[in-house]
């Protein structure tokens, strides 16, 4: 009989309840129960979604963030968390986010760095080490959840991040080696799986998704190493790879002393059979035989053409499952009564990924007649959304087709550039800005909300988000900043915005997914080929314009970050799509100037989330992203200044292919990294204006003008104070006015102390 498992669930509700018992907790802590009592009332809820399985995820669930879960597990938390004391939960949140709730301003700490997980939108808290650093293990969270399992009836899978992966993703502060950790944290998880053992647990699911990306022999022999030690501990272990093809590293994989291996079949089918052959004939394979990062029905019976043949061979030896945790996809598609049926007709979001899964075990155990019915339409679906005549616009594919390597160039190079914008601009140095959002504050939203509803009419929304727009503006003014932004007021989410104004996006209700913490995304649906009816933001950058005299920047997302935010098309490749979205975003580049526009901003926050895993197939993304850039934002004159922002995402190896983009401005994190991103400069002499962000606004920490100016200071000792600018790390939508109004007082000030010491 086929064995089916799941990797891992959507943790924040599909009414995003968990977001909201941590705001509500963070806000007041005297409700730490509550938020206690609704992940509880969520992990049952998951559980019984997934009760079908032959084995339940048990572990994945986390109030913030995985990885921090396993460096809270392992005890490696930083001190000056521990110095403050307070309880586990307030330690956890000090690393998380600066602060436990809002009144622990006693216990502010550095949050810890925030970074991609390999490359999707999904954020985890960088694991910090030294060459003093101890582990000790902490099973709190897992024997709760464990209790929690049992008393549902479930058959647990602990989920565990592996000892590889753990130190591959983290980062030592003081220059020693993270390999050299290893003798000192394995037996921490010998420990760990020591006691599973002893609970009664049968499998455990180890993460290694490093894996699937290139390893030096020393990361490799390290590997090795590690489940020789871990052998014998503890129960059977489930080594489980995703996001890539293991290459090199399958042999590795196959033939370490574990009881199973899970291979992602989707991002890599071409390994299925050497993994059968290289793999012991005692052992488990898992496939992943559903996509976990995308929203698209699966072919059953394509998967089963294949898979058929498979499990004739393995028999029991055979697990599936989804190919990755499906934290990537949003919960329930059955919540979405609004969405046009057709569109709907094609999508599976994880519950009903979950009952793909089932059918595939059900066919492959009795035979398709059992399901016939359900297969035949599964077959419907797929074939009516390859033939659907909304897929494809004939005008579309002529505007592809008509590109040119011309319209990627500026007229001049920056340095004329630079001169004619100075002039025009007649900024002073270290010039002040922000990355584009304020505040998205409870008005806003329910504006926004009674609009949908049909409550308030056009003209009266237009009216409250002038209103805010003049209200942001202002605000601006009263700080001093240099260049402003409107806001961003109307806008639901910087991609989901964009995408309601474009041919071939389509949009869920309910369609949230996490992308840290309590940051929850609706990434749109990218069905069909993308065009531009009509301007989307010039009205709304007129306006704030006409309220000041200092330049307004017209904000804009770029096409990667539209590609890479979305859940894309399967049915062309992805860089055809992305020259669609440049095009797109040309347009509205070419009518902000004509409006008469001076400073335009094109986030590519994703740029680098988009890299694929191995170093090889760098070049030929990076060739169509920075190509799909530079069609968006280069037919524009000398003086008009264009701008990009990039956030929580190492860049240092790619420096070439950032200032390839000729940007004339980029802004980057740089705050909670503690400038390490700046280490890119050392060796590279970028040529054109560049914010490190100073204000980390993903914490509510709110920075001093010392802290500031201490931190522009030791950019300008690696890049010319002349090609500096001071802003955020990021939008301010997530951040209360309280809090934004100071840093950004402070911000100013730092400012000006920079110039008169100039």
């Amino acid at each position: 009989m086929t064995i089916t498992h799941n990797l891992g669930f959507p943790r924040i509700g599909t009414h995003r309840e968990l977001k909201f018992a941590l705001e509500r907790y963070w806000k007041d802590p005297s409700l730490d129960s509550d938020l206690q009592a609704q992940a509880s009332r969520l992990r049952a809820r998951h559980w019984a979604r997934q009760s079908a399985l032959d084995f339940v995820p048990v572990g994945d669930f986390s109030l913030y963030d995985g990885v921090l879960d396993m460096s809270f597990t392992l005890g490696n938390i930083p001190e000056r968390a521990r110095r403050h004391g307070g309880s586990p939960l307030d330690q956890y949140f000090r690393v998380a986010r600066g602060r436990a709730t809002v009144d622990d301003a006693c216990g502010c700490v550095h949050a810890g760095e925030m970074t991609k997980w390999f490359d999707t939108n999904y954020h985890y808290i960088v694991p910090e080490f030294d060459g003093a650093t101890r582990f000790a293990l902490d099973t709190t969270r897992l024997r709760e959840q464990l209790q929690e399992a049992r008393d549902a009836g479930v058959r647990a899978k602990p989920v565990i991040l592996g000892p590889l992966t753990y130190l591959r993703l983290g980062k030592s502060k003081d220059g020693s080696e993270r390999l050299a950790l290893l003798p000192a944290l394995l037996p921490v998880y010998a420990e760990l799986l020591d006691w599973l053992g002893a609970e009664g647990v049968e499998w455990v699911q180890v993460d290694e998704p490093a894996l699937v990306t290139d390893l030096d022999a020393r990361w490799r022999q390290a590997c090795a190493d590690a489940y020789a030690h871990l052998a014998g501990h503890g129960p059977k272990l489930l080594l489980a790879t995703y996001f890539g093809a293991l290459e090199e590293n399958l042999s590795l994989a196959c033939a370490l002393p574990v009881a199973g291996l899970h291979l992602d079949a989707i991002a890599a089918p071409h390994e299925v059979e050497a993994a059968i052959a290289l793999l012991p004939s005692d052992r488990v394979l898992s496939l992943g035989v559903i996509d976990g990062r995308n929203v698209w029905k699966t072919d059953l019976h394509a998967t089963l053409a294949w898979l058929e043949p498979v499990a004739r061979r393995l028999g029991e030896r055979l697990w599936i499952a989804p190919s990755c945790s499906l934290l990537h996809v949003p919960a329930d598609l059955e919540l979405e009564t609004g969405m046009d049926p057709e569109l709907r007709s094609w999508l599976a979001f994880a519950v009903q990924k979950l009952e793909e899964l089932r059918l595939l075990q059900s066919a492959l155990d009795h035979g398709r007649v059992g399901v016939q019915d359900a297969l035949i339409a599964n077959a419907a679906a797929v074939d009516r959304r390859r033939a659907s005549p909304r897929v494809h616009q004939p005008q579309v594919a002529e505007a592809v087709g008509a590109l040119s390597p011309a319209l990627g160039r500026r007229a001049s190079p920056h340095a004329q550039r630079a001169a004619v914008q100075a002039a025009v601009l007649a900024l002073p140095p270290y010039p002040t800005t922000t990355i584009g959002s304020f505040p998205q504050t409870p008005e806003i939203r329910q504006a926004r909300l009674r609009h949908k509803r049909g409550e308030l009419g056009d003209d009266g929304y237009r009216a409250a988000m002038q209103a805010e727009i003049a209200r942001c503006v202002q605000a601006q003014e009263a700080l001093g900043l240099d260049v402003l932004v409107h806001g961003e007021a109307e806008r639901n989410d910087m991609v989901e915005y964009f995408g309601e104004q474009l041919d071939g996006f389509a949009f869920s209700a309910n369609g949230w997914v996490q992308s840290y913490g309590s940051r929850c995304v609706k990434p749109p649906i990218l069905y069909g080929d993308v065009r531009r009816p009509r301007p989307m933001t010039v009205a709304w950058i007129r306006h704030a314009q006409s309220l000041t005299s200092k330049p307004v920047k017209g904000m804009l997302t770029g096409p990667v970050t539209m590609l890479n935010w979305s859940f894309v098309r399967d049915d062309q490749p992805r860089a055809l799509t992305c020259r669609q979205l440049a095009l797109a975003i040309r347009a509205e580049v070419l009518d902000l100037e004509q409006a008469g526009v001076r400073i335009i901003q094109i986030d590519e926050a994703a740029l680098r989330e988009g890299l694929p895993l191995r170093r090889a197939g760098w070049d030929n993304y990076l060739g169509w992203a920075i190509d799909a850039f530079r069609i968006a934002a280069n037919g524009v004159r000398d003086d008009t200044q264009i701008h990009t922002h990039m956030c929580y995402s190492e860049f240092n190896d790619i420096i070439g292919a950032i200032a390839a983009m000729d940007a004339d401005v980029i802004t980057i994190e740089a705050s909670r990294s503690g400038l390490e991103l700046l280490d890119a400069f050392d060796g590279f002499r970028y040529p054109n204006g560049i914010g490190p962000g100073v204000y980390d606004i993903h914490s509510p920490n709110i920075p001093s003008r010392e802290q500031i100016v201490g931190l522009m200071r030791a950019a300008a000792s690696r890049i010319p104070p002349t090609q500096l600018w001071v802003n955020p790390d990021c939008g301010l939508k997530t951040r209360s006015w309280d809090e934004v109004m100071p840093a950004l007082e402070n911000m100013v000030a730092a400012a000006r102390t920079l110039r008169a010491a100039a």
